[in-house]
């Protein structure tokens, strides 16, 4: 998965999981357009799920499902945190008014069986007993969360699942390629600018009790993945855990950075408390002693991609990463 023969990888294991996914009945036409047959799918915990036909009142949990709803053209009628959601995700914004139903990692049953969806789609992260309460209002469809490698693979195998259950599996074929045009595009772009190989670092950070916690995104992340297969050497040597590839230091850890790293993050205007690197660091002796720092090298990339996003805002941070190190 460390070039960009991952990409092509990542595409057939995930047309792969797609036709391990499920069956329909009667099966699904040709051409991957919709059809108004029964549908029995296998989710990402391998829990069979049955459906009357393609959902299309559709209610969402995760802000990375709601995201892949929105690129497949599937409008949520229900959304968890739906204010969050449009902070942090604007790179994939929602095209209609859905209703919140609460937290993302605790909705609002009632919120939700108010909706009476079709489908309801949850990532692994929530707690069974939330998903059971949740089956008892509707076909609940849990995609996988991440577990520490194959994250290219895992977003794309997700995105068909979903397209599955909805009916669009044509328009999850594009997203497909889309994606991988944009990776072979950022990979030629950096390369002719010379940043074939060079170190790259990627973090976001967060203020709690005037203290500045920093979350390096290391090579078993999602954008650690994203990063490695435009061409870029992930800078960081920290251990991410064991699911998402998430470190955690301070200000002192970046001092163990290859002095020719390029630093970039991701804050948000509406949070201050997650943006350190341009405010409660930014006269720290050793953040200004760093040598990325004081020769001009920390980018900080768009706001409202969404770092944990499917393949429409791993697009938007490409274009991020390459208009910063290209300038």
């Amino acid at each position: 998965m460390r070039r960009l023969l991952l990409i092509a990888a990542a595409t057939t294991a995930a047309a792969l999981v797609l036709a391990a996914c499920g069956t329909t009945e009667p099966a699904a036409d040709e051409s991957g357009g919709k059809s108004s047959g029964a549908l029995t799918l296998k989710d990402g915990k391998g829990t069979e799920v049955k459906l009357d036909g393609p959902a299309t009142k559709v209610v969402a949990t995760e802000w990375n499902v709601v995201e892949s709803l929105v690129s497949l053209g599937v409008d949520p009628v229900g959304v968890a945190d739906v204010k969050g959601y449009k902070t942090w995700d604007s790179a994939v914004p929602l095209k209609n008014d859905p209703k919140d139903i609460g937290t993302r990692g605790e909705p609002s049953m009632d919120a939700v069986a108010s909706l009476a969806p079709d489908l309801i789609v949850a990532t692994t992260d929530l707690p069974p007993a939330a998903v059971k309460q949740l089956r008892e209002v509707a076909p609940v469809i849990e995609v996988a969360s991440a577990d520490g490698g194959g994250q290219i693979d895992r977003m794309l195998g997700n995105i068909d699942l979903i397209a599955k259950a909805t009916g669009t599996s044509d328009r999850a074929e594009s997203l497909r390629e889309e994606f991988g045009a944009k990776v072979a595009e950022g990979r030629k772009a950096l390369a002719g600018a010379g940043e074939d190989g060079k170190n790259f670092a990627f973090a976001d950070g967060y203020v709690a009790s005037n203290q500045v916690t920093i979350r390096p995104y290391t090579a078993t992340s999602l954008i650690g993945e994203v990063n490695e297969a435009i061409g870029l050497k992930n800078a960081w040597t920290v251990k991410g855990d064991a699911a998402y590839g998430l470190g955690s230091t301070d200000v002192e850890g970046l001092t163990e950075l290859p002095e020719d790293t390029r630093f970039a993050y991701i804050g948000n205007e509406d949070d201050p408390s997650a943006t350190p690197f341009g405010g409660e660091l930014a006269e720290n002796s050793v953040w200004k002693s760093l040598p990325f720092v004081k020769g001009g090298d920390v980018h900080r990339l768009d706001d409202g991609i969404w770092m944990f996003g499917g393949p429409g805002s791993m697009e938007a941070y490409i274009d991020a990463v390459v208009a910063a190190l290209t300038k």
